[in-house]
Parts: structure tokens; C-alpha cells; sequence
């Protein structure tokens, strides 16, 4: 019953979060707290089950707990080599081979040890598992609040949509990653348009020009619009930015000469919603995120990259939780030795 009450007290706080601002990782806590207390308050009560499914319920669960890391690494290896062919070699593109690879040797550590008895080993690989398991249980968080962020009611009253740049192909080309926020841009754009709230919004294109392209990426975004028929009287380049911060404070700059106090919907991808809202509470923005379809192989590096990030900015909090986690393994192998 307390798991319970703890777990309803976790819900609660996520439901009073939300309300006030649903732009906050810890709101993504909260609920990942509620669902662990959840969790085992339903393991406690699997005593209560009738004889015989007592007994499935656990084998079940040992085979989750034993197997699974072991398929989750695996798919996150395969997918790291799919990345790689398709998307060429870079550090964002090896995360998930990375991090499949990092389980699999975390588990290794563990076997070796079992086998051969080795204390030092031992320590070592339940300090790893520990800090494994505290960054596991926030990615966790971060997946499951960016899932149900992606699906919360579109606000009525934006005066502006804004859509992300994301970097052009050969120089001037717009991407099919970009050209997918694009048409999701418009779609928004179209459903409040219909709505006919203080007439209709404007549309920024929001990318500078990087070193390796010929104009700036709003430029490029804003003609793939037009040559689709989109009203060119509607769109606005802000060309500044190198970076979704600047791409959230210079758009902030337009709409706040054009249309003061209005709010806005951001478009990017769905694997950078999430963080992208996190970055628009931040820069003071008014505004709530959309992601748009992203391709299915490209979505496990992704994410693991915005979780990355994220996990960094908070990192005052993070890197002391695992220090002391390590300090714990620390001295436990005193203690044992």
C-alpha cells in the first residue's frame, strides 16, 4: 500500500507540473517515479495471485530482466551499423552502436566476475550498473514524457508558427529531415489559419547560413514553401541562428517586433520536440513544440544524442548523483576488502 500512496503522490505532482508548465524534465521524473512506485506495488501484490500464475508472473519477469538487456544491445548495435550505411560515420551516428556495445561490456564485466570470483571485479561492475541504471531510469523518463509531450492538445492562439532549419544539402538543397518540418509546418500553419483568430499567423523559417552552404537555410526553407504555393506574404527568414538556442531567441526577436505577446507553435522532428520545448522555456518563448515523422532508423541515435544533451545541461545534478554512485562502489570494495 505504500508503493502505492508514494506512486499517487508522484502522479499528482506530474498532473500540478504539467498544469503549470509542461515544458519541464521534471515532469518526465515525476511520471517515471509514479510508474517505478506503480511497478512495485504490483510486484508486492503478486503474492495475492492465484497459485500457478504467482509462478508465470515471476518467470516472466526474470526473463524481461535477464533477456532483455541483452536483445535491447543487440538492437542498438544492428541499428548502429544501419546509421553508419546510411547516414555515413560520425559520433551522433555511432551512439546507438556506442550504447549497445556499452551494454553488452557492462554484462561481460558482470559474467567475468560471477565466473571468476573476483571481488575487485565484482565492485566495478555493480558501480557500473548502478550509474547504468540511474542514466537508464532518466532516458527512460525522457522517452516516456517526450511520447506523451508529442501528443498534448495544440494550442489555439498562436500567432506564429516557427519551423527549425536543420542544414542543406549540397549548399542550397532543402533535406527530406527538413523538408518533413516543413510540410508539418504547414499543416499547422493551415489549421490555425482556419480557425480565424485575429487573422491569420505568420511562418518562420528559422536557419543561418553555415560555413559549408551557399545561402542561409531560412532562405532555402522559405522558397520550398513558396514554389508549393504557400502565401509568400505569410513567411519570415530569420537567418542568424546556428543553433536551436539562437534559432528560439532570434525568432523570438521577430515576433515580438511583429506581434507583441503573441505565442507561437514550434515545428521540428518528434525525436527533438522535447528538447526543444525544454529550450524554449528556457529563452523565455512562448511557445509549445510538434515534432514531425522521422525516419524509424534514425530515431535510436537521435534520441540517445537530445537525451545527451539534456542529461548535460542538468548536469550539476546528474554528475553528483553518479559520483556518488561511484563512491558507493568505492566503499563497498574498502569495506569488502
Amino acid at each position: 500500500m505504500i508503493a502505492f500512496a508514494v506512486s499517487a503522490l508522484f502522479l499528482l505532482l506530474f498532473g500540478v507540473g504539467v498544469l503549470r508548465d509542461r515544458r519541464r524534465f521534471g515532469n518526465a521524473v515525476y511520471l517515471g517515479l509514479a510508474v517505478t512506485f506503480l511497478g512495485l506495488g504490483l510486484l508486492s501484490a503478486v503474492d495475492d495471485l492465484p497459485h500457478g500464475l504467482t509462478e508465470t508472473v515471476l518467470v516472466l519477469l526474470l526473463l524481461v530482466l535477464g533477456l532483455g538487456p541483452v536483445v535491447l544491445a543487440v538492437l542498438l548495435c544492428a541499428n548502429g551499423v544501419t546509421m553508419v550505411r546510411k547516414e555515413g560515420r560520425s559520433l551522433a551516428n555511432l551512439l546507438s552502436l556506442l550504447a549497445g556495445l556499452g551494454i553488452l561490456g557492462v554484462l561481460g564485466l558482470m559474467a567475468v566476475a560471477v565466473l571468476t570470483h573476483s571481488r575487485v571485479l565484482g565492485v566495478v561492475a555493480v558501480t557500473l550498473l548502478l550509474v547504468l541504471g540511474y542514466v537508464s531510469f532518466l532516458f527512460l523518463c525522457f522517452v516516456g514524457y517526450a511520447f506523451l509531450y508529442g501528443r498534448m492538445r495544440l494550442r489555439r492562439d498562436a500567432g506564429f508558427v516557427v519551423v527549425l532549419g536543420s542544414g542543406l544539402i549540397g549548399g542550397r538543397r532543402v533535406p527530406p529531415l527538413l523538408a518533413s518540418r516543413l510540410d508539418r509546418g504547414r499543416e499547422v500553419y493551415e489549421r490555425l489559419a482556419a480557425r480565424g483568430q485575429d487573422g491569420p499567423p505568420f511562418l518562420i523559417a528559422s536557419g543561418g547560413q553555415g560555413p559549408d552552404e551557399e545561402l542561409p537555410e531560412s532562405h532555402a526553407m522559405a522558397a520550398y514553401l513558396v514554389e508549393r504555393g504557400f502565401p509568400e506574404d505569410r513567411v519570415l527568414r530569420e537567418d542568424r541562428s546556428r543553433s536551436t538556442e539562437e534559432n528560439l531567441l532570434f525568432s523570438k526577436e521577430l515576433m515580438d517586433a511583429e506581434r507583441p505577446g503573441a505565442g507561437c507553435v514550434i515545428v521540428t522532428n518528434d525525436f527533438h520536440a522535447l528538447r526543444a520545448a525544454l529550450l524554449a522555456r528556457k529563452a523565455g518563448v512562448d511557445g509549445q513544440v510538434v515534432g514531425s515523422p522521422t525516419a524509424a532508423y534514425f530515431w535510436p541515435s537521435a534520441t540517445i544524442r537530445e537525451f545527451a544533451a539534456v542529461f548535460l545541461e542538468h548536469r550539476a545534478v546528474n554528475l553528483t548523483v553518479c559520483a556518488v554512485l561511484v563512491a558507493v562502489g568505492c566503499l563497498g570494495l574498502a569495506v569488502t576488502g
